[in-house]
């Protein structure tokens, strides 16, 4: 006789189609859980207004919780009697005895759920949408403009200069301004942008969209020494450009 198999004399009896039934009904089951409990989680997403989150139901044999994802249901777990079961998961499907222990309480969550949301019927009545006038800002964002606008026809000017004095047509020109980088990036006679405090630094101009009102009040006030800076470059090489001596003979 192999190793494993029932010695005829022992009389055991299986009915495979028992078992079969109650799996086919457990599936049954719980594709009606999945569709019922499936709502609930899409009107819990929908009043939460988040696409994840979890909430717990109370009922006088234990505890619902339900955990939702992307709108749809994740899990629906009954804890009672001291027993955790997971009646929907991703993982497996509950055993039988645990799943008719927890169906019995099914309908008490149910009703757990529709007192909850008769809780907050009303709960936004009072709630006033008569709001203050909004503040514009377009006046200070008109004299960001504008100062924005004399610090980009200086840059201009200053890119003219690099450009005439390099002979090439694009380049950058660097300084520390009490201890800040600040490097401006030509293109021809136009500064492509400005930037102050390195990689990661603030665009004082640059292709994309302003600085905010507070980081051009602060950097502004500091344009002039930089200014300054390239000034002394200028003439710095200037002077260089003076001792070259050009002898034909």
């Amino acid at each position: 006789m192999r190793t494993g198999a029932v010695p005829p004399a022992m009389g055991l009896e299986f009915d495979v189609a028992d078992a079969g039934a109650v799996a086919e009904r457990r599936e049954e089951l719980l594709e009606a859980v999945r569709d019922h409990a499936g709502r609930i989680a899409r009107e819990l997403a929908v009043l939460e207004g988040g696409d994840y989150g979890r909430e717990t139901f109370r009922t006088e044999t234990g505890r619902w919780t339900v955990k939702y994802e992307a709108g749809g249901l994740e899990f629906l777990l009954f804890e009672g009697g001291g027993v955790e079961t997971y009646v929907v998961s991703t993982k497996r499907d509950p055993e039988p005895e645990p799943l008719a222990t927890a169906m019995a309480d099914y309908e008490a969550f149910v009703a757990a759920f529709e007192s909850y949301v008769d809780s907050l019927d009303g709960v936004l009545d009072d709630v006033s949408t008569d709001f203050p006038e909004v503040a514009s800002t377009a006046e200070v964002a008109a004299e960001r403009d504008r100062v924005l606008s004399a610090i980009r026809e200086t840059a201009d000017a200053m890119a003219g200069e690099l450009h005439r004095f390099d002979g090439t047509e694009y380049g950058t020109f660097t300084a520390r301004v009490e201890g800040t980088r600040w490097e401006l990036k030509w293109e021809g006679d136009r500064a492509s942008y400005l930037r102050v405090g390195g990689d990661g630094g603030t665009y004082l101009l640059s292709q994309y969209g302003p600085p905010s009102v507070p980081d051009t009040r602060e950097l502004a006030g500091a344009f002039p020494a930089f200014v300054e800076a390239f000034n002394e470059h200028v003439a710095e090489v200037t002077v260089e450009a003076d001792g070259v001596a050009y002898d034909p003979a």
